[in-house]
């Protein structure tokens, strides 16, 4: 797609993590030519799970056709797992189209049936449930799997970005965008995953997305069997 104009395609939706959209954003409209089209089921203003107020310019029934879909996650992609709007969106648009999943945005391209026997990732609270969609479960931080790309938990969305920002123009133009964001992590503690989190610290996280994990497991069992999906034995049950 070099020099090629690129319109990229943004889901929006109520209790979504912003970060999951606003992190990505800040990399791929660096990108030369790139045009963002901020997309939700209608127009009206949302709130995402912290109170953020975002508003999209375009419906998914107006949406042009598009380069790359974007798709974010947070608590509210639980409300769209059986939405047929969304979901057959979604598969239209993949046809065409590069998909990029942040966080538990995979889940819902999972429901849509994108990730059927493609590598995949998600946030690590949300990782065991993607055999439920036919995933191949990955642990990395950034997956691409042919047109497919997802990445890890919330922050990865910046890591995913750069690389699909490497693959639609090339390295050089990646690094470009990462020096003049100056994305050079360095956080002051080393409790980025559950492996290298105190336990105390891991287990008091778990117990937090607790209610929500189980939500998700029976909303994806749910979901694996109207796919047709025989779940592997050694999977958590619902």
């Amino acid at each position: 797609m070099d020099g090629k104009p690129l319109a990229i395609g943004s889901l929006v939706f109520p209790q979504m993590d912003q970060t999951d959209f606003t992190g990505p954003f800040e990399v791929l409209s660096r990108i030369p030519g790139s045009t963002i089209y901020v997309m939700g089921k209608d127009a009206a203003p949302i709130r995402d799970m912290k109170g953020l107020i975002l508003t999209p310019e375009v419906r998914l029934s107006g949406a042009p056709s598009l380069d790359v879909l974007h798709v974010p996650g947070g608590p509210g992609q639980e409300l769209l797992m059986d939405d047929d709007e969304v979901l057959s969106f979604l598969r239209e648009r993949a046809s065409t189209a590069v998909v990029f999943s942040v966080c538990t945005g995979a889940l819902l391209c999972g429901a849509a049936g994108l990730l059927r026997g493609r590598r995949a990732t998600t946030h690590w609270a949300s990782f065991d449930l993607l055999p439920y969609f036919g995933a191949i479960p990955t642990r990395t931080r950034v997956v691409q799997d042919g047109n497919l790309i997802t990445t890890s938990g919330v922050t990865a969305g910046i890591d995913g970005a750069l690389q699909l920002a490497a693959l639609l123009r090339g390295p050089e133009l990646a690094q470009q965008i990462q020096l003049s964001i100056e994305y050079s992590p360095d956080p002051p503690f080393d409790s980025g995953t559950p492996e290298s989190a105190p336990l105390a610290v891991a287990n008091a996280v778990r117990r937090a997305y607790a209610d929500l994990t189980r939500t998700r497991r029976t909303t994806a069992a749910r979901v694996a069997e109207r796919l047709g999906i025989d779940v592997p034995a050694g999977v958590a049950p619902v």
